[in-house]
C-alpha cells in the first residue's frame, strides 16, 4: 500500500468519493538521518514539516501522501549545513512532488511512447500528467552510457527541414543510437571519433563532410556505404541509364510488343 513500508507509518486514511481521491497521512519512522553534506548521522530533532506527494492511483481514485517529515541538527562542527531535512530515497527524491514509483511509471511511459502519446495513455490509466511533464522527466534522466561501437552508422537528420540539420550516430551491431551531434560538419564528426576510439567500420552516405570527418577522426576505420544509400545509388544509376537509352528501350519494347501480337 505504501511506497516504502519500513520508512513510513500510516497514521490515517481519508477517502473522498466526491473527488475520487484518497489521502494517506503518513509519518517517517527513521530514528536518525545522515546529513546530506557530510553524511554524519544526526539524532537530535529540530522540527517537523508537511509534504504532499502524488502516488500511483488506486483504480479510479487519485492517491496523495501527506507526509510528516522531520528536520535534524547536524552535529559536525565543520559542516555548513546546521539544519537539514531528512531524505527518503526509497520514497521520493528531494523537493519532488510525486513518489519515486509514480515518477518511474511516468518515465517508462515517456521512454516507450514519448510526450504526447505517453501523456494520453497516462490519463487513460488515471495518471494525470501532461506531455511537457513527461518530456521534462525524460530530460532529467542521466544520459545512458554505451560502449564504443565497432560498426558505426553515420547519417544526418533534420532539426528543421531544409534549414537546420544534425548528425545521428548508430551502433549498427546493437541497433541503438549512441549520439546526436548538433550539425553535420567534418570537424564535429572527427572530434566525436577521436573521443571514442575503437570504431572499425563506418557506414555513411556520400557526403564529403562525413568522409573527411571519418578520415580525420578514425583514419584506420573502413568506410563503406550503408544499404539504404547503396540502393539509392543503384536507383539513380538505373534512372540515368534509362534516360540515356530511352529511344533504344522504346524500340526494344515495340519489337517485343509486335512479336507478342504475331505469336497470338
Amino acid at each position: 500500500m505504501l511506497p516504502e513500508a519500513t520508512a513510513l507509518r500510516l497514521e490515517a486514511c481519508d477517502v473522498d468519493d466526491t473527488t475520487a481521491q484518497i489521502t494517506l497521512r503518513v509519518q517517517s519512522t527513521q530514528t536518525n538521518a545522515p546529513c546530506p553534506l557530510c553524511a554524519t548521522p544526526a539524532r537530535r530533532l529540530h522540527s517537523d514539516y508537511g509534504r504532499t506527494l502524488a502516488d500511483l492511483p488506486w483504480a479510479q481514485y487519485r492517491v496523495y501522501l501527506q507526509l510528516r517529515g522531520r528536520k535534524w541538527f547536524c552535529h559536525h562542527r565543520s559542516c555548513p549545513r546546521c539544519i537539514f531535512t531528512e531524505r527518503l530515497p526509497t520514497v521520493a527524491a528531494p523537493w519532488a512532488r510525486r513518489t519515486l514509483r509514480l515518477a518511474q511509471r511516468l518515465i517508462a511511459l515517456g521512454v516507450a511512447l514519448g510526450g504526447k502519446a505517453g501523456g494520453r495513455l497516462g490519463r487513460a490509466w488515471d495518471l494525470v500528467v501532461s506531455r511537457n511533464t513527461v518530456l521534462r522527466l525524460l530530460r532529467q534522466q542521466p544520459a545512458p552510457s554505451f560502449p564504443t561501437p565497432t560498426v558505426l552508422g553515420v547519417d544526418d537528420f533534420a532539426l528543421r527541414k531544409r534549414q537546420t540539420y544534425g548528425t545521428v550516430l548508430i551502433d549498427l551491431a546493437r541497433r541503438p543510437p549512441v549520439a546526436l551531434l548538433p550539425d553535420r560538419t567534418a570537424d564535429t564528426v572527427a572530434q566525436w571519433l577521436r573521443e571514442h576510439p575503437g570504431v572499425q567500420v563506418i557506414a555513411r552516405d556520400r557526403s564529403q563532410a562525413y568522409a573527411e570527418g571519418a578520415r580525420q577522426g578514425a583514419p584506420a576505420a573502413t568506410q563503406v556505404a550503408d544499404r539504404c544509400h547503396l540502393l539509392q545509388n543503384l536507383r539513380e544509376a538505373l534512372d540515368q541509364v534509362f534516360r540515356t537509352h530511352s529511344q533504344a528501350l522504346e524500340a526494344v519494347n515495340a519489337l517485343v510488343h509486335q512479336a507478342t501480337r504475331a505469336a497470338v
